[in-house]
């Protein structure tokens, strides 16, 4: 079975000099793949990349083994992903939001009412189905974000700090959820600073430095801040002493 997604020596700069450079990486199904780093390590762009949001300039990405650039509607609707802040319609209610996303992930028409059913109560939402998106709180706008990206049971799954904003009670069933989707055989790639809270779920955690992974952690490891910051830390100080330290993304 094809590696969920593949990237392969991806490059991406800005005219800024910011960005990643010569990425590997890959997420296997049933796997949940951590990538942490400081702030502009390069994370969101990276995502970005993987989902076609932006361009490599060298490299090559696949999804379900197909190249990113040949990926057509059927490989686009087995990927969900929650990159930024969530999208949805004010005006609409949490429960017709979901709907347009279960459609625009080719959800047959007749199973999308028990799509959203069962994602609403797999992340608590069920009691604000019927509210306007403009007047949830923040953490429940993050959950409706979250079961857009899952509602289609979407076979990639590729998530941004996805426990923003969440109350204690959501990152449980965050949790849950992306254990439970990946041992049915889905591949998820998650990007966080919360090293505790990956540690909790990830197969393997990569770390992602001014624009290059420099290395893993073990996610049963002891101590993993201290194990993060020495990774940082020494390629920071290779890259000063052979003058090629780069500026931090924003």
């Amino acid at each position: 079975m094809p590696e969920r997604l593949a990237m392969s020596g991806v490059v991406r700069t800005f005219a800024s000099g910011d960005g990643v450079r010569g990425v590997d990486l890959d997420v296997l199904p049933g796997q949940i793949h951590a990538l942490v780093g400081l702030n502009g390590a390069g994370k969101t762009t990276l995502l970005r990349l993987a989902l076609g949001m932006l361009r490599p300039q060298a490299g090559g990405i696949r999804i379900g083994g197909i190249p990113l650039e040949q990926a057509g509607p059927a490989e686009w609707a087995a990927v969900g992903h929650l990159v930024d802040a969530p999208l949805a319609y004010g005006e609409l209610d949490a429960r017709a939001n979901l709907a347009l996303a279960a459609r625009l992930h080719a959800v047959p028409k007749p199973d999308v009412a028990h799509q959203i059913a069962a994602v609403f109560a797999e992340l608590g939402l069920g009691a604000y189905a019927g509210r306007k998106v403009r007047a949830l709180s923040l953490g429940n706008r993050q959950r409706l974000g979250l079961a857009a990206a899952l509602v289609h049971g979407p076979q990639l799954i590729v998530l941004d700090e996805p426990t923003n904003s969440l109350d204690p009670r959501g990152v449980i069933l965050l949790r849950e959820s992306l254990l439970r989707r990946a041992e049915d055989g889905a591949g998820v790639l998650v990007s966080s600073h919360h090293l505790d809270e990956v540690a909790r779920i990830a197969d393997r955690i990569s770390v992602l430095n001014a624009g290059k992974i420099i290395g893993g952690l073990d996610p049963h490891g002891i101590n993993l801040e201290r194990a993060f910051f020495d990774l940082v830390y020494a390629d920071d100080e290779r890259r000063n002493a052979s003058g090629d330290l780069e500026r931090r993304l924003p």
